[in-house]
């Protein structure tokens, strides 16, 4: 049950998402999937109510996802923040992994550059149909 006078501190969704410039919809949404669970707290009317420390607890949820951190790896390291252990050790696990992914990305499209830039170079207009749809995409190996 929340104390009248505690209530009047917490904020409704809508300041919330002014003050942070992230749509009611997503608030909701991170709500719903349990990223906001210690930070919120519910009116007699049902209504989500907020304290102020949910724009520190957005802010690293937005940070992450910039990141390329995932909802369901961030809300990992949300919970073991949550549990009151520092979960940089974990972050840092997750970031090698994403950069780690990056790395491999980044060579295979390095390689598909390549590939591209030969077919290009030896681009050669058919002269006639014929049982290719286009050979400079299908020559063979």
């Amino acid at each position: 049950m929340i104390n009248h006078s505690h209530q009047q501190n917490l904020l409704k969704i809508g300041e919330v998402a002014s003050v942070s410039s992230i749509p009611i919809k997503t608030i909701r949404y991170y709500d719903d999937l349990g990223l906001l669970n210690p930070h919120i707290t519910r009116s007699k009317a049902g209504y989500r109510l907020f304290d102020q420390s949910i724009f520190n607890r957005l802010s690293f949820i937005r940070r992450s996802q910039s990141l390329g951190l995932s909802l369901k790896e961030i809300e990992h390291i949300l919970k073991i923040y949550d549990q009151g252990d520092i979960p940089c050790g974990v972050a840092k696990e997750v970031l090698l992994d994403k950069l780690d992914n990056i790395e491999q990305q980044i060579e295979q499209l390095q390689i598909l550059r390549t590939e591209l830039k030969g077919i290009l170079l030896g681009w050669q207009f058919a002269e006639r149909l014929d049982d290719k749809i286009c050979p400079n995409i299908q020559q063979n190996r």
